[in-house]
């Protein structure tokens, strides 16, 4: 994307499709002019009004793989509001148990006997033995970190470079790894520098400098994403994940795997895939398929930990700083419960990678058809335009995989034909809701793109 020539052409269909989706969406519109009033931006949550290039779509609803906006425009999503709503809209098995439970009672600051079932089912799938449940993947890392700081005694957390491991101050950093001779950077506006005291960055799917970092003995925790997932996908090279947990192990230090995406991938995330046995894994948006909710695995040895350590009402002696007041609510256990029973079932997850497949398949179809050197990422249900050769190892590499205008224009022309498309870090991915017919939408769309693009 970098020849002149290409750089105005995609810029000449982005002029184009853009006032044709503005024009497309009155209503849309006039709401957000409405809301600008209430709410910064016109939103009520400030990425809505930053993960794309135009003006938010204001919903009006869906039904199975498709959903509706206020004009009455519909789209075959895949984006899947960034991988929270796998099951999709309307009746299925998540929303007649999320109704029926509401209707008896949502919350009780009590456990209920789904919440069992859902630990159970979890700790089948991961093999990890025990559960705990919060209110987003954010808040279980959260905990998981403290966690980590109070058994081991030690302060500091190794991270990868391109993770996303929520808004919380620690994972929002750059740099810190041995030979930066600085502290990490914090990433965004109102974190505090001493924040990044503590947090180490190194490269993914390099060992070597994992063990650097891991060998001054102060890492209470490593944790990262099995797959890179937010720089549209970086996939470990063999027996990386293993190595993060053998180097922490033997330096003292705990593993965690935070799957909040992968999970979506594939039955029972990477951990099971690969077999790997960390002491802490995190989950989260799929999961609740949206319900808020997050959870986090862990070893014996750690639950045994977390139960000598408590927090006890009126003790003199404060335990560990976890839990909250809505974490595993009666309504987010009867959701994640129908998700896993009902929808994200071991033949629900062959059919999607089936359809995934598809899907890859199509968009290298049209990358040979053009005779461009790109080729589709793919894993899964999930895959997207990889605008390099090969498929990138690292942060670095996927960076040049990557080009915001192409992503840019590609979202609107595919809005403008009745396809939500991913937002510019991630890539499309299969729902279980969605249908052969709707792989068949998505490339005839792309490829009409890539074929004006290109013509």
């Amino acid at each position: 994307m970098a020849d002149k020539a290409m750089t105005e052409r995609l810029k000449t269909i982005r002029d184009r499709e853009a006032a044709d989706f503005a024009a497309r969406r009155p209503r849309s519109a006039a709401l957000s002019r409405r809301a600008r009033s209430v709410m910064p931006d016109g939103v009520p949550m400030a990425w809505m009004a930053g993960l794309h290039r135009h003006a938010p779509l204001f919903v009006a609803g869906g039904q199975g793989s498709t959903l509706e906006d206020a004009d009455g425009n519909s789209y075959v999503d895949f984006n899947l509001a960034d991988l929270s709503n796998t099951a999709g809209f309307g009746p299925n098995a998540v929303t007649q148990a999320v109704a029926a439970r509401a209707a008896r009672g949502m919350q009780f600051l009590l456990p209920g006997e789904d919440a069992i079932l859902v630990a159970t089912e979890l700790a089948a799938r991961t093999r990890i033995p025990f559960w705990q449940f919060t209110i987003s993947a954010s808040s279980a890392n959260t905990e998981v970190i403290r966690i980590a700081h109070a058994l081991t005694g030690r302060r500091k957390i190794v991270m990868f470079d391109g993770k996303y491991h929520g808004h919380i101050d620690t994972a929002m950093t750059t740099g810190g790894a041995p030979g930066d001779n600085e502290p990490a950077v914090m990433q965004g506006l109102g974190l505090l520098p001493a924040a990044g005291a503590d947090a180490v960055n190194v490269p993914f799917n390099d060992l070597s400098r994992l063990e650097a970092a891991l060998e001054a003995g102060d890492v209470a925790l490593v944790i990262a994403e099995p797959a890179l997932t937010n720089c549209s996908l970086v996939l470990p090279e063999p027996g990386f994940l293993a190595g993060v947990c053998r180097l922490a192990r033997d330096h003292g230090a705990l593993a965690c795997f935070d799957e909040a995406h992968t999970w979506q991938l594939a039955y029972g995330g990477f951990v099971r895939a690969e077999n790997l046995s960390p002491d802490f894994v995190t989950l989260g948006k799929g999961l609740g398929s949206g319900t808020p909710l997050g959870a986090y695995g862990m070893s014996a040895a750690v639950s045994a930990f977390v139960e000598e350590h408590h927090e006890v009402a009126d003790s003199p002696v404060r335990g560990l700083a976890i839990g909250g007041t809505t974490f595993a609510s009666a309504l987010s256990m009867a959701a994640a419960r129908a998700m896993l029973e009902g929808v994200a079932t071991e033949e629900g997850y062959r059919r999607i990678a089936r359809l995934g497949n598809r899907l890859a398949d199509g968009i290298d179809a049209i990358i040979r058809k053009h005779g461009l050197q790109w080729c589709a990422f793919r894993y899964g249900p999930r895959s997207g335009f990889c605008q390099t050769p090969q498929h990138p190892k690292t942060y670095a590499e996927a960076h040049h995989s990557m080009d915001i205008a192409f992503s840019d224009a590609l979202r609107l022309y595919m809005a403008n034909r009745g396809v939500w498309e991913s937002i510019y870090s991630a890539g499309p991915q299969v729902s279980f809701a969605h249908s052969d017919a709707d792989i068949d939408r998505y490339l005839d769309v792309a490829g009409s793109f890539i074929a004006e693009l290109h013509a």
